[in-house]
């Protein structure tokens, strides 16, 4: 059974940092992708970050870019997502993400497996 577990949201003022953690179990299968979605209220799911299995390619939104960094742990199958000078437009819950078919994309559709997300909030 695949599991992904985020952690490491919370409360931080604007210009803070957080590292967000998705603890990985299960993925016995070859995973070619993972990467962190967002959903703020009323607004839409978006991308934030991905890169490919090995690593080599990572892909930001624009919004985030120079300011958040995904990154793994294999030892410890697990994915982060270091966030910093974080704005309060930055304020969503967090998805860990998972995808099994080659490329690196930016569409929610495009990945298999998700977490239950973890709330990150930025006050100003």
């Amino acid at each position: 059974q695949v599991q992904l577990v985020e952690s490491g949201g919370g409360l931080v003022q604007a210009g803070g940092s957080l590292r967000l953690s998705c603890a990985t179990s299960g993925l016995t299968f070859s995973v070619n992708g993972m990467g962190w979605f967002r959903q703020a209220p009323g607004k839409e799911r978006e991308f934030v970050a991905a890169f490919t299995r090995n690593s080599a390619n990572a892909r930001y939104a624009d919004s985030v870019k120079g300011r958040f960094t995904i990154s793994r742990d294999n030892a410890k199958n697990t994915v982060y997502l270091q966030m910093s000078s974080l704005k309060p437009e930055d304020t969503a819950v967090y998805y860990c993400v998972v995808r099994t078919s080659y490329g690196l994309t930016t569409r929610g559709a495009d990945y298999d497996y998700w977490g239950q997300g973890t709330q990150v909030t930025v006050a100003s």
